[in-house]
């Protein structure tokens, strides 16, 4: 904006210029040399300060203008229209996702974000504020992704290679979590406040990363319905650009019997250039309360996936995913359920995304059987 100021003013000056030099050659000898006389400055400069002056104000006021654009939210967001099929009983469009989503700087050092959720009912997904003084030291309040384990944390729904988010993951941190007989549907988030930050700067990024957060335990958009906050840790070292070694750990009670909740996760990801491969195994103990026929008890669950992706083109990338998950740790042998995931990611446009998922569900216990699942996803950005 700046720039085009400047110019059309300097189109100006060199205009005047011309204009005063064949005015000057025009007027006689005589005519000339009273006037240099009587005037106090040439035209040349008496015009080329009125057009300065001109300039001046018109910077003062685009650089008004782009301060209080800077402290206005940068708005985007983004639609997933999917379809689903399998060969037991599904066959249904979905808007998986609707989100508007709002990003601002308070201060050089200050941010907020603000995005809200429209498909299914319309709810606050994430709402925060970051205070970054240090490079070592940051900090998050409001409700937010919980950092746990590299997908959760690293891999928005924008970024993510696939449909679905890998079972170990939806099961045990907070997606479609069954805590206590009761399905906990937070997204991957809860409301808290978390420390952040990183160590040994290298090219651009650190080598060893920490988040620390405190949670309500509850969800998105939910009170806390006990005194016990819910406690989050995550260390990530990074040993070279685009791997990623990863471990964390939460511990909370939820419910008003405070019955125990723990994850755990380790995990491994090389993101860099055309490949993609990555690894987590994620474990949890979930405390089950007590019943008329039984005692309460703790249930361990756990699982693991690997995925790979090539980067063919900037436009095509093949994905491939296998990962395992036990509802119940001690009885493996009948809660197991194996999915073998293929599929392929195209993005011709930067504002859209096509995906497609065929994915085989293998379980163990006789009685489920097993199945296929086709599901396909157009992601429109803006």
């Amino acid at each position: 904006m700046k720039s085009v100021v400047t110019l059309v003013c300097l189109l100006g000056i060199l205009s005047g210029q011309a204009q005063t030099r064949s005015d000057a050659q025009s007027v006689p000898a005589s005519q000339s040399t009273a006037q240099a006389v009587s005037d106090p400055l040439p035209a040349d400069a008496a015009a080329i300060d009125e057009l300065s002056a001109k300039v001046e104000a018109l910077e003062r006021k685009t650089s008004t203008w782009d301060k209080i654009l800077a402290h206005l939210p940068r708005v985007s967001g983004y639609i997933q229209l999917r379809y689903l099929w399998d060969d037991a009983d599904q066959s249904t469009f979905t808007v998986r996702r609707a989100r508007l989503d709002l990003k601002g700087d308070i201060t050089k050092k200050i941010d907020y974000r603000l995005q809200v959720e429209f498909a299914s009912k319309v709810q606050i997904v994430d709402a925060f504020v970051q205070y970054k003084p240090f490079r070592q030291l940051n900090v998050k309040v409001g409700q937010y992704k919980i950092p746990f384990s590299i997908e959760n944390t690293d891999y928005t729904p924008l970024k993510f290679e696939f449909i679905e988010y890998p079972m170990a993951l939806r099961k045990l941190m907070g997606f479609s979590e069954v805590v206590g007989g009761e399905t906990l549907s937070a997204t991957g988030r809860d409301m808290g406040l978390t420390l952040y930050g990183g160590f040994g700067e290298r090219d651009g990024y650190s080598l060893v990363n920490y988040d620390f957060g405190v949670f309500n335990g509850s969800g998105i958009n939910t009170a806390d319905n006990n005194r016990s906050k819910d406690i989050v840790a995550r260390l990530s070292v990074k040993p070279a650009e685009g791997l990623t070694l990863s471990g964390s750990y939460y511990w909370g009670e939820y419910g008003k019997a405070y019955l125990k909740r723990q994850r755990y996760t380790v995990g491994a990801c090389y993101d860099r250039g055309a490949v993609v491969v990555r690894s987590e195994w994620v474990g949890g103990t979930t405390g089950i309360a007590a019943t008329e026929t039984a005692p309460a008890n703790d249930l361990s669950s756990d699982g693991w996936y690997a995925m790979v992706g090539w980067r063919a083109s900037h436009t095509w990338m093949p994905v491939a995913r296998y990962e395992s998950f036990y509802a119940n740790s001690d009885v493996r042998s009948d809660t197991r359920q194996t999915n073998y995931t293929v599929g392929v990611l195209w993005q011709p446009l930067k504002q859209l995304r096509c995906q497609l998922n065929y994915t085989y569900e293998d379980y163990a216990l006789p009685t489920t059987g097993n199945k296929n699942v086709v599901a396909v996803m157009l992601t429109g950005i803006f």
